[in-house]
């Protein structure tokens, strides 16, 4: 048993079963065969042995040799479902022009084996160079009902084109891209991708590589319907009826996975291009004079630029500036036909036109503060593109930071106000049991007016902590509405607890940022909201919590569930904190500012 030939004529391969189950229903929709060597021989994987094969020239031979032996062992048990066999490109379109495919087909009829429960998945295919070929091969497959699948898709290697124009009934999504996908976010939006794809060339995907709970939760609530993995079930000489009980367990649940939020980065693209201002520069070589006549022929230009004969910038001068300048006593006389560089500010600030809106922040926070007058200089490559505005900057940093809060918080990082109804969405959509709980600080201000933002931010961190580390984040979702507002859609059982811990926790922490004389007084004085002074207590957390019911999720909307979580927080701060709970009242709106923005 030397050679892969050897092994071959003398027999001793046997195939071993994966199952690929339905995650809506735990049972086994289909099944893997995957080929196992003989005791005692060479190759100690799969792997090894088909390497060996590609060496000695019989690669092609073996993979045959496989699927007849897989199609035998599936006759010989009967069980229910799809077979899936592997089958290479290469060795699919060398097979149509030899004996080779009519016996794969003889055998599946021979043996009255249905050929419709037969899929044929194509690995290697990134290898295809002729894909007409390959097409014709796929099309004789399916004339005899045989179904096709990409193995592997993802990988770095396959095809895109390839699922577009074989239009596979089945498609196996690499294992990369669920290994770890709760702690991905990327992936998961990879997924989202794909299983539009999936709808557009009317494809089924299968989940390959699920090994652990957290990964079936999500992928399952993708909505992805078939899945492949060890925890599903691993390769066994017979093949099973249902899926593994940790995996049925899951399967089985009720409440909905938490999908891992993208720290959006949207706000750090280009932002320069929105802000740019093509206004047409100068040379060192024009007057005082002429620069007048610019600036009154262009009412719109707040600046203009020198620059040299290679459009590299040397100066701005500020419209503002110059005009001022040109207005004193004698200052034509004098100065008229001068060159422009007279009155212009010789190290301006430049912006890249490929700058993100934290270089933006950057110029903003600086300490010369010019660039409110003058504005900047986008550049590209060093030379010269245009202006761009004092205002024009602070709306762009403003419109990026507002946008990116929507999405989440800048300051906890925790999702924003569309996650939150997003999964809202998701929550009432599904019918699924949960409860609403929006939190909120007791006596913030009086603490942030003492002590000041960074303080404040202190607190606002600590609150997030203690609401974090109380949720279980696998079914609890925790958002940022803003400010010192908390939400989190509790779908635990013991969400009261978890919360009424939550609480305990933040307040005996909080006191802690207090100094010591206000701490041991209890509190602070500071004016209130209507401008007296009175003694303010230390900073507490309270929460408002309404129940929403499966049968009643059909008939609610997201600002329905906000409207109600709002009221129940703003009764818990009336009655001085704590814990209080509300009854849902549907479609009736609750004051502006105290539910979700609807985005």
């Amino acid at each position: 048993m030397g050679t892969v030939k050897a092994l071959l004529a003398q027999g001793g391969l046997h195939p071993h079963f994966q199952p690929i189950a339905d995650l809506a229903e735990g049972h086994s929709a289909a099944h893997e065969a995957l080929i196992r060597t003989p005791a005692g021989c060479p190759w100690r994987s799969p792997d090894e042995l088909f390497a060996a094969a590609r060496e000695e020239g019989c690669a092609v031979a073996l993979e045959i040799e496989c699927v007849r032996l897989a199609l035998r062992a599936w006759m010989a048990l009967r069980p229910a479902g799809r077979l899936f066999v592997n089958l290479s490109a290469q060795a699919l379109v060398t097979a149509l022009s030899q004996a080779d495919l009519n016996l794969l087909l003889t055998l599946t009829e021979e043996a009255h084996l249905s050929a419709s429960g037969v899929v044929i998945e194509l690995t290697e295919h990134e290898r295809v160079r002729d894909i007409a070929t390959l097409e014709a091969a796929v099309a004789r497959l399916r004339r005899h009902k045989v179904q096709i699948a990409l193995d592997d898709f993802g990988d770095g290697r396959s095809s895109l084109r390839l699922w577009s124009e074989l239009k596979p009934e089945f498609v196996k999504i690499d294992r990369y891209f669920v290994h770890q996908l709760p702690q991905h976010p990327e992936k998961l939006q990879t997924l989202r991708a794909l299983i539009q794809i999936a709808q557009v060339f009317g494809s089924t995907l299968i989940a390959e590589g699920i090994e652990t709970e957290d990964e079936l939760h999500l992928v399952r609530d993708l909505g992805i319907r078939l899945g492949q993995g060890w925890l599903l079930g691993r390769p066994a000489h017979t093949p099973v009826a249902r899926a593994q009980p940790a995996a049925l367990a899951v399967i089985e649940r009720k409440d909905l996975a938490v999908f891992p939020e993208r720290r959006r980065t949207a706000h750090r693209r280009a932002a320069v291009p929105q802000v740019l201002r093509e206004i047409a520069p100068v040379t060192a070589a024009l007057s005082n004079d002429e620069l007048l006549q610019r600036f009154s022929a262009d009412e719109a230009a707040h600046a203009i630029a020198i620059v040299d004969g290679a459009q590299r910038p040397l100066g701005l001068v500020s419209r503002t500036r110059f005009v001022t300048q040109y207005a004193k006593p004698y200052f034509k006389e004098l100065y008229g036909r001068q060159s422009c560089t007279l009155s212009a500010n010789l190290s301006p600030r430049l912006l890249d036109l490929t700058a993100d809106i934290d270089t933006l922040t950057a110029v903003l926070t600086s300490e010369d503060q010019r660039y409110l007058s003058e504005g900047v200089i986008i550049v590209e490559h060093g030379r010269y593109r245009g202006l761009g505005a004092g205002e024009d900057l602070v709306r762009a940093v403003t419109e990026a930071r507002i946008e990116a809060a929507r999405h989440a918080n800048p300051l906890t990082l925790l999702p924003g106000n569309i996650p939150i109804t997003q999964h809202i969405e998701r929550l009432l959509e599904a019918g699924r049991d949960f409860v609403a709980c929006y939190f909120d600080l007791n006596q913030f201000k009086p603490f942030n007016d003492l002590y000041g933002y960074w303080r404040g931010d202190e607190m606002i961190l600590l609150a997030a902590q203690a609401i974090t580390r109380h949720a279980d984040t696998r079914r609890d979702f925790v958002g940022h509405v803003g400010g010192d507002d908390f939400v989190v859609l509790f779908q635990s059982d013991d969400w009261e607890t978890r919360s009424r811990q939550a609480l305990s926790d933040f307040n005996a922490a909080a006191a802690g940022l207090y100094d010591e004389a206000e701490r041991l007084a209890g509190g602070v004085m500071a004016e209130d909201r209507h401008g007296n002074l009175r003694f303010h207590p230390l900073t507490t957390l309270s929460v408002g919590a309404v129940q929403v019911p499966a049968q009643e999720g059909g008939h609610l909307r997201p600002e329905d569930v906000a409207n109600a979580a709002a009221r129940a927080k703003r009764q818990a701060k009336a009655l001085g904190g704590g814990l209080h709970r509300d009854a849902l009242q549907p479609r009736h709106p609750s004051p502006a500012g105290d539910a979700l923005p609807a985005n």
